[in-house]
């Protein structure tokens, strides 16, 4: 016969929404509409096509809350719902499939691997240093294919040099970044620190 307590634990890990297939689907949901929410917090740049917008913060959160599956299905979603024309991305473009194959196709084309990298390197990187040290190290290592994909999506498009593919996809976005990523370890931190309490 089990015992009071691991009833109580069986019931409450039962509970979680990561832990059955309806829960997951409501979270994949809502990932990609907190993403949509944060691409339309979107600020356009004069030298580049690429706007700066809140979405790598979301994904890369996204990706630690909910694990590298979760995760990528959602962006998977987030993605198809922009080819199906909902209004998910940045409100200073043209929307649908034509955007996924304009300037900033190649960041969001990152997400699903973003997403996907930043929930296993936080899973690995608990095991070794504190939570917020562990979304530090995932948050950056997921932004590597955001930018690497996004700026060489742009510099084949545009067919431009290195130098100036610096200068208009990767350097201008660098200090915003770094903000993002701090302020998305900060988070994962308090909600898993939330969670166990």
């Amino acid at each position: 016969m089990q015992s009071a307590t691991s009833q109580l634990g069986l019931s409450h890990r039962s509970g979680s929404l990561q832990d059955t297939l309806s829960g997951k689907v409501i979270l994949t949901v809502a990932a990609s509409a907190f993403v949509a929410l944060c691409a339309h917090v979107s600020l356009p740049l004069p030298f580049t096509p690429v706007p700066l917008t809140l979405q790598n913060f979301a994904v890369i959160l996204i990706g630690m809350l909910l694990g590298p599956t979760v995760g990528f299905s959602a962006m998977v979603l987030y993605l198809a719902e922009g080819a199906m024309g909902l209004p998910v991305f940045t409100p200073h473009s043209v929307g649908g499939i034509a955007h996924l194959i304009g300037p900033s196709a190649g960041y969001l084309f990152s997400y699903p691997l973003a997403a996907a990298t930043a929930g296993w390197a936080v899973r690995a990187m608990q095991r070794v240093t504190t939570r917020f040290r562990a979304g530090l190290v995932a948050a950056t290592l997921a932004s590597a294919p955001i930018f690497l994909l996004g700026a060489g999506w742009l510099a084949h498009l545009l067919h431009i040099g290195p130098a100036a593919t610096w200068t208009m996809a990767v350097a201008p976005f660098l200090p915003g970044e770094v903000v993002k990523i701090t302020a998305a370890a900060g988070i994962f931190s308090s909600i898993q620190r939330w969670r166990q309490s």
